[in-house]
């Protein structure tokens, strides 16, 4: 059973399992903004696949304080999200304390990511992975067969997005080696912004093709429209591709 501890300060409430280490966090007043800066580098996809009708359908591995879920859920009003959490006790405490939409369009399902993405025969534009016990162990969410299960249930259009936590040192280089393998180097590992989470992305079906100068400019559109900033993302992407560079997956 996994220990959930509240805590709140200066009008953000942060989620625990039972140790220091931050699992989620909301700022009170607004809840459908993302206030950690890895949960908004797990919504860069929307920089790569741009305009408001994708996703259309969302899997999340991993609810945490279901920052992610608030803000696809208010930012893609047609989008369809289905979230796989093992823990029911975290699931309460969504609802109880960070107010986990209840809607038609969300479906909560307790359940092993790995097992969950492994018997699913459904197809989604996007999954996003994000699934870490107290002690940040993944488990069997970072393995060449989920990732190559994850890819399996990608639509045409589709993208992952994997939460890397680097506790180890090389950790997250070797998982995005595995993310690689999985989508046959159609792959990218975002540059790690210090605070120890490293973002992944991988594309399944249609190419990725974007400019830094297009990211740059699409980061802009989306703050206007939802007030995300990803632009300092971009600008260390940038700094590492070259002011000229291209993303191609």
């Amino acid at each position: 059973m996994t220990q959930i501890t509240i805590r709140e300060e200066a009008g953000v409430r942060y989620l625990h399992f039972g140790s220091e280490w931050v699992q989620g966090a909301m700022r009170v007043a607004r809840p459908a903004s993302l206030e950690l800066e890895y949960t908004r580098e797990l919504m860069f996809p929307l920089l790569l696949r741009p305009g408001a009708s994708w996703p259309a359908s969302v899997l999340q591995v991993g609810l945490g304080s279901a920052s992610v879920t608030r803000f696809l859920h208010r930012h893609r009003p047609r989008a369809r999200l289905t979230v796989a959490e093992i823990a029911p006790e975290v699931i309460a405490a969504a609802r109880q304390f960070f107010k986990l939409p209840d809607s038609p369009r969300l479906r909560i399902e307790v359940a092993d990511g790995h097992d969950y993405v492994a018997a699913s025969d459904r197809e989604y534009d996007l999954i996003v992975v994000d699934g870490y016990d107290e002690r940040g162990r993944t488990g069997m969410l970072d393995t060449l067969p989920f990732y190559v299960n994850c890819r399996a249930r990608l639509s045409p259009r589709g993208l992952a997005v994997v939460n890397l936590v680097d506790r180890r040192r090389g950790a997250a280089v070797a998982s995005a080696a595995r993310i690689a393998a999985a989508f046959d180097g159609r792959a990218l590992a975002l540059p790690p912004s210090g605070d120890g989470n490293t973002i992944a992305l991988a594309a399944a079906g249609e190419a990725v093709e974007a400019t830094v100068a297009q990211l740059a400019r699409r980061a802009i559109a989306l703050r206007t429209a939802t007030g995300l900033e990803l632009a300092p993302s971009v600008k260390r992407l940038a700094a590492r591709l070259g002011p000229r560079g291209r993303v191609s997956l």
